[in-house]
């Protein structure tokens, strides 16, 4: 990787394993996950949590037009709309888990499970996608080392539950364009020098979000009785008060940037 003052940014390519050479005044990494960590001054805070999602595609019509959310005793569960044709359905599971401990049967079966009186709405039909997931939270700190510029999935992981991963990396861009931007209008690199606080300030706020409905939905072995009665707790407080409905709200549509 060479440093020249050429008037763009370059974009660092990985073929099979190979770098390829690039002669640019900044790189931006956005999709290299923890990738610069031993080269670089770029430290990390990651957080592991003890299961995964189990996902599915399947060319089946939707539980509900509306996200469904499902704690459960046998775990979390997530119904969502891909079209009118298509589901993305989602279960709790092991860490250990793999596609082959779960045909079809097994996950319709599970799922039917855990949504309850919800279930007589799903429609069941053959995967044509199937993953396992493991859950882990990961902010890579500072987002910038002198011309290296961190976004995306290269400077934070957030668990799914929250749905802020797209959200926070899209915010990267829009704050790394503007500072891009204002460098070579105005020769100022005011904005590129901010850039880092700017944009953690926001994935440290996504995080917590995303680690609170991790917390809320998900049943976590390690719980003790009383774990379990908090958690039941903050879901009735969340069912029947209005300010912690818009708090959520707020939060799940993503903060202003």
């Amino acid at each position: 990787m060479t440093f020249a003052p050429h008037p763009f940014v370059g974009l660092l390519s990985i073929a099979y394993g190979r770098l390829g050479n690039i002669v640019c005044a900044f790189v931006c990494v956005l999709v290299i996950y923890c990738a610069f960590g031993q080269c670089t001054r770029i430290y990390s805070e990651t957080h592991v949590y003890p299961f995964g999602w189990l996902g599915i595609l399947s060319e089946t019509s939707p539980v509900s037009p509306e996200l469904i959310y499902v704690n459960h005793e046998r775990g979390f569960a997530l119904c969502s709309m891909r079209s009118h044709t298509r589901s993305r359905l989602y279960i709790q599971c092991r860490l250990d888990d793999n596609t082959e401990d779960w045909p079809d049967e097994r996950f319709w079966a599970e799922l039917k499970l855990r949504l309850d009186h919800a279930a007589a709405a799903i429609v069941t039909g053959a995967s044509i996608e199937k993953s396992v997931a493991p859950l882990r939270s990961f902010v890579a700190s500072p987002m910038r080392f002198r011309r290296l510029f961190l976004a995306g999935d290269a400077a934070h992981i957030v668990p799914p539950t929250g749905a802020k991963g797209l959200n926070l990396a899209a915010s990267d861009v829009y704050c790394v364009s503007q500072a891009f931007a204002e460098f070579y209008q105005t020769k100022s690199s005011g904005g590129l020098d901010t850039y880092s606080d700017r944009a953690l300030a926001r994935v440290w706020q996504a995080e917590r979000f995303s680690w609170w409905m991790t917390r809320l939905l998900h049943c976590f072995p390690e719980d003790s009785g009383f774990d379990q009665k908090v958690q039941r707790a903050e879901l009735e407080y969340l069912a029947r008060s209005v300010s912690a409905q818009a708090a959520l709200a707020e939060n799940y549509v993503g903060l202003p940037y």
